[in-house]
């Protein structure tokens, strides 16, 4: 049985926190440089160029990439041979995020009640998900998800006989309404299958795979590729200017499901998709 202490688990969370708001991902960077080469509008090209500047801005440690800082989003990952020593595993994360609030000067963007909207003042709780997995290692995804984003995701239950093409008709359709109003270009997380919970769970979860990552099934994968196709033919642009870039990436995870249902759900990710993954 393996000993991992709450202190390094806080610590870790800290420091990934800190990171992600001033440091964009390298897999980000290289698919905006990519695609300030391809856009076709001139318009959508400087909207790209001034992302990048902004990410570099941010690197030097003045402002975070985005001043929404988010909703913290922890998908703990526990081998089922780790012990946990030194206090409460949940409480730890929680700190962890409360003091790289602080220290990062990150803006406090958590309600304590959805009718109150009283201020936490420190950006707890943040939304964790745990699973129990083989093995004596730990590994933590860091997700920093803005309001915009978040406020534009949608799911539905659809039945069985709309097949791939109702969920490519509901993806497109939902980058149409709101992909605008999201901060493209978008990553986006699709989760198809399961429960009416499970969608959702899956979508975002879709979105911790690196960008341009295809599925590992080969059907799935064509039907990333298609979707995302489609929704750079929309014409809404880099940050909405118009241009043929209006979404980098797109990662399905699917799920076994009814037999009389098809849950799907879509997770919109801005352009600044703060993601770190910890291993411990």
């Amino acid at each position: 049985m393996r000993k991992i202490h709450v202190r390094e688990i806080q610590t870790a969370i800290v420091n990934a926190i800190k990171n992600i708001h001033y440091h964009i991902r390298p897999d980000l960077k290289a698919a905006l440089q990519q695609a300030g080469e391809t856009e076709a509008s001139p318009l959508g090209r400087q909207a790209i160029k001034l992302l990048l500047e902004n990410a570099k801005m941010a690197a030097a440690g003045v402002h975070p990439l985005c001043q929404d800082t988010g909703m913290t989003i922890l998908f703990v990952e526990m081998g089922q041979e780790v012990n946990v020593i030194g206090g409460d595993l949940e409480a730890a994360l929680q700190a962890g995020v409360r003091q790289a609030t602080e220290e990062g000067r990150l803006r406090h963007s958590i309600s304590v009640h959805p009718f109150k909207r009283v201020n936490t003042g420190d950006n707890t709780p943040a939304v964790v998900h745990y699973q129990i997995v083989p093995g004596k290692g730990c590994k933590i995804y860091v997700m920093a998800k803005g309001g915009g984003s978040e406020n534009a995701s949608v799911s539905a239950m659809l039945l069985p006989s709309a097949g791939d093409t109702g969920v490519q008709d509901f993806v497109v359709n939902a980058v149409r309404e709101n992909g605008a109003a999201s901060c493209p270009p978008l990553i986006l997380g699709i989760g198809v299958g399961g429960s009416f919970d499970t969608a959702p769970w899956l979508a975002k979860k879709a979105l911790l795979r690196p960008i341009g990552q295809a599925s590992s099934d080969v059907e799935t994968a064509e039907l990333e590729k298609i979707i995302l196709e489609k929704i750079n033919t929309l014409g809404v642009g880099p940050q909405g200017w118009g241009g043929s870039t209006t979404a980098l990436s797109v990662a399905i995870e699917t799920a076994p499901c009814h037999i009389v249902s098809m849950p799907v759900a879509v997770n919109f990710e801005c352009h600044s998709h703060r993601l770190a993954e910890v291993k411990l």
